[in-house]
């Protein structure tokens, strides 16, 4: 998860807000294991290459399950600095052990570890980046670009918001209509329930300005590979030359 602003660590450093987060974790990845396995399988290896990648605002691990699921011979990093979420995420990962570590990053203010300074052969993000402010963002495609080999890929699995209301209405609407209990939550959060949500959504933004930040950090190949509705997978690759 993402740090430094001070409503990110009142949710992702609170113990009984990551308690209720892990509780609910089950309902929320049955829709959001297709795209993970959608992620994993863009990477550019080898059914059982070797190959280290890096899981930036990891949580507990849920898009580096899916990459390890796919490559049986790969190793992930698990970047975040939520001290709550990585303890949470070492009990979910025990059958992998010896194929992850944890490293604290504050994806907010920047700071990488020495050994993760370069050569990195893929950066992966999953429902993290959205949480950081438009200069952040740019400044962490940049430090990725920086970090990456030639040839390294990079790849955000994210909610987007759109320029037009219509397309918002629309992209709620379906979302009513596939969970008919939807609208009665909206309209029944508790204050805490609310305060997480003002968190989530305040830093969305369309998909445009994101490719954008891309393509000026100097990737190529630079795509939405998915999308549906405000979610999407979109990301580049260094130059291998």
């Amino acid at each position: 998860m993402v740090g430094s602003a001070e409503s990110n660590a009142a949710v992702w450093k609170s113990e009984s807000t990551v308690a209720q987060w892990v509780a609910t974790e089950e309902e929320r990845e049955r829709t959001r294991a297709w795209p993970r396995r959608l992620l994993a399988e863009l990477l550019p290896f080898a059914e059982h290459e070797e190959f280290t990648f890096v899981d930036l605002g990891a949580g507990t691990g849920a898009a580096s399950r899916a990459v390890l699921d796919r490559y049986p011979s790969a190793a992930a990093v698990l970047a975040d600095y939520s001290t709550q979420m990585m303890q949470e995420g070492r009990r979910t990962l025990a059958r992998y052990e010896g194929r992850y570590r944890y490293v604290e990053i504050d994806m907010a203010a920047g700071g990488w570890p020495p050994d993760l300074a370069g050569g990195l052969r893929a950066v992966i993000s999953s429902l993290c980046v959205h949480h950081l402010t438009d200069e952040r963002k740019a400044g962490l495609f940049r430090e990725i670009f920086e970090r990456l080999a030639p040839g390294g890929w990079y790849l955000n699995y994210d909610p987007v918001s759109a320029d037009d209301p219509a397309v918002e209405e629309a992209w709620q609407r379906v979302q009513d209509r596939r969970d008919p209990e939807a609208a009665a939550r909206r309209a029944h959060r508790t204050p805490e329930e609310q305060a997480r949500w003002d968190n989530h959504v305040r830093h969305i933004i369309p998909l445009d300005p994101q490719l954008g930040y891309l393509r000026s950090a100097g990737f190529e190949a630079v795509d939405v590979y998915w999308k549906e509705l405000d979610h999407a997978i979109f990301g580049g690759r260094r130059p291998p030359g």
